[in-house]
């Protein structure tokens, strides 16, 4: 398998393209960062901001999509910053921990509104096991959720503009063409936001899911948006986004850390609200050879916060590892809450296990060790 020469991530990763030096995107679109001009970058947005404070024709300003992690605390205290009025909305995650609780409480005591969003449990536990048998996606409906619902809500409260956080293209790696783009949109949503191929039609069609089941998770038509005007723009096109510097700011304003590392993972900030999390990030290895570790690390590597030594360490040591636990809760109890037998989900993740780069027995299975983790064929943290 081949890595990129300047990070950690393998050619598996989706999206993901390299150049003639087998430097990967999401490094070049770092490297391309110190050519940018933030002070112009930032008075764009002043105008943006300005224009919305003379054109304002509600009491919100703009809305923010809300989880209440360290990044979404950090838009929440930029955009007041600048001024700004904002309508802060959380779709609310499938499986909510005890501290994503307190951290999504958090950004209410920042002094902003708060709408929570909670879809129907019973349908939201059926597109949960859909998810994860069928695409290999237990947070399926979250990430639809995410990106729209806080449209709808900016459509109902007549709000022209929604700031989300980051373009993940530009931050994680993706098409050259995408990487710098600012905006948020259905196109993006289609190409981008995790659907994995797994359409709404699919869940009236073959799951008998009914159509007014399943209205918060669709995005509104094209005319809708265009009829209001409405723009989601990107605050990391705007402002240098850097997610180890947003938990620092944000722990300053009230926003609470995990007590230790997070399984799975090499810091103790990030993916705190959902006890699914764990699954997730483990099908990305099982489908692409990396997991949230590689992310984590690759960012603070590219930001010269980690040696090449201690980054491969805590690749070594956390990437890919089977979610036993999350957040201490146990991987049985996280799946008996949606109707997955641990036999289920053994055969679910052996399913969507990529045979062509972990190891296998001579039927063709991945081969586990007593702990359920696998072996990659190739690989350079071993």
């Amino acid at each position: 398998m081949k890595y990129c020469k300047s990070c950690f991530y393998p050619e598996t990763k989706p999206d993901l393209v390299f150049d003639k030096k087998q430097i990967c995107s999401a490094c070049i679109s770092f490297n391309e960062r110190l050519n940018i001009n933030w002070d112009e970058r930032e008075n764009q947005f002043l105008k943006i901001a300005q224009k919305i404070k003379n054109q304002k024709q509600t009491n919100y300003d703009c809305v923010i999509p809300v989880s209440g992690g360290k990044d979404s605390t950090w838009q929440v205290l930029k955009v007041l910053e600048y001024g700004l009025n904002p309508l802060c909305v959380n779709s609310r995650t499938c499986d909510f921990s005890e501290i994503g609780r307190v951290n999504l409480e958090n950004i209410r005591k920042l002094g902003v509104d708060l709408i929570e969003v909670s879809p129907n449990p019973k349908v939201r536990k059926k597109l949960n096991k859909i998810g994860l048998l069928e695409v290999g996606d237990i947070s399926w409906p979250e990430h639809v959720g995410i990106f729209t619902i806080p449209v709808k809500i900016a459509l109902n409260f007549q709000i022209q503009y929604i700031f989300w956080g980051e373009n993940a293209q530009n931050e994680y790696g993706g098409p050259i063409s995408k990487m710098n783009n600012a905006v948020l949109d259905r196109s993006w949503l289609e190409e981008f936001g995790g659907l994995l191929g797994l359409r709404l039609s699919d869940l009236t069609d073959s799951y008998g899911i009914k159509k007014e089941e399943l209205l918060i998770y669709m995005y509104p038509e094209k005319k809708e948006i265009k009829k209001a005007n409405l723009q989601g723009l990107f605050l990391g096109h705007y402002f240098p986004w850097n997610g180890f510097e947003n938990a620092i700011i944000a722990k300053k304003n009230g926003f609470q850390y995990y007590e230790k590392e997070v399984e799975g993972a090499s810091n103790n900030y990030e993916n705190l609200d959902n006890f699914q999390a764990g699954i997730h990030d483990y099908f990305k290895y099982l489908k692409y050879g990396f997991g949230r570790t590689t992310d984590i690390i690759c960012n603070l590597y590219r930001r010269k916060l980690i040696t090449k030594e201690e980054a491969e360490d805590k690749i070594k040591k956390n990437d890919g590892k089977f979610p036993i636990t999350y957040l201490g809760k146990n991987i049985n109890n996280i799946l008996e809450e949606i109707d997955v037998t641990f036999e289920e989900f053994i055969k679910t993740c052996d399913k969507f296990t990529n045979k062509k780069i972990f190891k296998c027995d001579n039927s063709g299975k991945p081969t586990r060790d007593k702990n359920f983790n696998l072996d990659l064929n190739d690989n350079p943290f071993s």
